[in-house]
């Protein structure tokens, strides 16, 4: 036992000592700079940049991030134009049911 600590020992000592881990060579993009791309490529019908954005990001981690900016993008709508977030959404949709209550 003792020659196997000795041995486990000699050889971390003879090991450099670490540095700060090396930098990316790419740059990482977030979700939401992942979820704004991936919007804009749609809305542009830009396919290369649509597959790069989708790229950057884990599948689950962009619908969140496109989830969170449709949210965002409909509140914002709604303060805009003083009407309820569910009018906004389901107008925006062309749903049913997007007239302001009591405007019937």
């Amino acid at each position: 036992m003792v020659t196997v600590l000795a041995r486990l020992r000699s050889f971390l000592a003879s090991r450099p000592a670490r540095t700060k881990a090396p930098e990316p060579s790419v740059r990482q993009h977030n979700l939401f700079e992942a979820a704004a791309t991936y919007v804009t490529a749609s809305i542009e019908d830009d396919d290369d940049r649509l597959d790069e954005a989708a790229g950057w990001v884990a599948p689950d981690a962009l619908v969140f991030g496109v989830n969170q900016l449709a949210c965002r993008a409909v509140v914002a709508l709604a303060r805009e134009r003083n009407e309820p977030v569910e009018v906004v959404a389901r107008g925006l949709l062309g749903l049913p049911g997007a007239q302001p209550a009591g405007s019937n």
